[in-house]
């Protein structure tokens, strides 16, 4: 073996445990978080990691710290809207990049049954990552309460409904987005404008809602407001409910892109043209309004800067730095839907 390839080899536990003076079996326990192990051995134990070099290891310099330096990316989802949904992998994607300059790992986790979040809900609490980043959030889902309970350090996307100054989270003004929007289809000339929102029971679903009904005022009529899972087939149904029980409609404001591409669907289905007939808006900009036909008008949101500051926000709060909700800014994007 000559000079070259003794420097690149990594040093082993046995080396280790042999400039320590201890086992090899004392030596994982230290890596593994240290039970059972008396001071004097743990003492030596780092020592020898230290000067062996073994923790170029990623996996013993985190043990060896009491870290994971990993984090969840957890979606309380059915697993097929990670993949349907490209909001979620704009999220994965910019939380990915945030920790990888901080040489942690994004470990991603999906909980949408209730044996998922159970199964979660052990995972997470055991140990295996420092901090969740919770992507979705239901008003009544009890794995937020368990990880509260636990006190897993948790950084909620959107205002967690329930749970309000209970742990921190990054939202977008959901309300006056949608007040922004409809604001826009008005002033557009539109008057019979309905809504498709997203489930009650999370942030985008209630707030935009709130946000649409206080810009319509007076005019606000509930019969034009339908609820979809903000998937494109819930949009599609949700347009064909509003068509068969109300006429005149002359504008659609759907709380995201995939619905309101539903909502087109339905409308060239029963014959009618977006824009000529029925504008139709969305909300995500999440790439998928850029290539619709026709290009979507949306409300975009400034996605890289929510997972930057979310990861920001997780890390801080690891290292048990209080810190305070953030509510960013979106922005009105006009295309020929609308």
């Amino acid at each position: 073996m000559d000079d070259t390839t003794t420097a690149r080899r990594k040093p082993t536990i046995r080396e280790v445990a042999a400039v320590a003076g201890v086992s090899r079996g004392t030596v994982s326990r230290v890596i593994n978080g240290g039970h059972w192990v008396s001071p004097e051995a743990r003492v030596a134990v780092e020592e020898a990691i230290r000067t062996t070099g073994y923790t170029a290891s990623h996996a013993a310099r985190s043990l060896a710290r009491g870290r994971a330096d990993s984090v969840a990316f957890l979606l309380t989802e059915p697993q097929h809207l990670l993949f349907d949904d490209p909001t979620f992998a704009l999220l994965l994607r910019g939380a990915a990049a945030a920790l990888a300059q901080r040489s942690m790992t994004l470990v991603l986790l999906v909980a949408g049954t209730p044996e998922e979040r159970s199964r979660v809900a052990d995972y997470v609490k055991s140990g295996h990552v420092d901090g969740v980043l919770l992507i979705s959030s239901h008003e009544a889902d009890p794995l937020y309460d368990s990880l509260l309970d636990a006190q897993v350090p948790l950084v909620s996307c959107g205002v967690p409904l329930g749970h309000v100054g209970q742990a921190p989270a990054v939202s977008v003004d959901e309300s006056g987005s949608a007040r922004a929007m409809t604001r826009y289809l008005r002033e557009q000339g539109h008057r019979r404008i309905a809504m498709i929102a997203g489930p009650h029971d999370t942030p985008g679903g209630k707030y935009r809602l709130v946000g649409f009904q206080e810009e319509m005022g007076a005019d606000f009529d509930a019969d034009l407001v339908e609820e979809g899972d903000y998937g494109l087939e819930s949009g599609a149904a949700a347009m064909e409910r509003l068509l068969a029980r109300t006429r005149g409609i002359d504008a659609v404001f759907a709380a995201s892109d995939l619905m309101a591409a539903g909502a087109v669907r339905a409308l060239r289905a029963a014959g009618l043209r977006v824009p000529d007939d029925v504008a139709v808006a969305g909300f995500d900009d999440s790439g998928l309004a850029a290539t619709h036909r026709p290009p979507l008008t949306t409300m975009r949101q400034p996605w890289d800067r929510i997972s930057s500051e979310m990861v920001d926000m997780l890390l801080d709060v690891i290292g048990g730095a209080p810190r305070e909700p953030i509510t960013l800014p979106t922005e009105l994007v006009v295309r020929e839907s609308a």
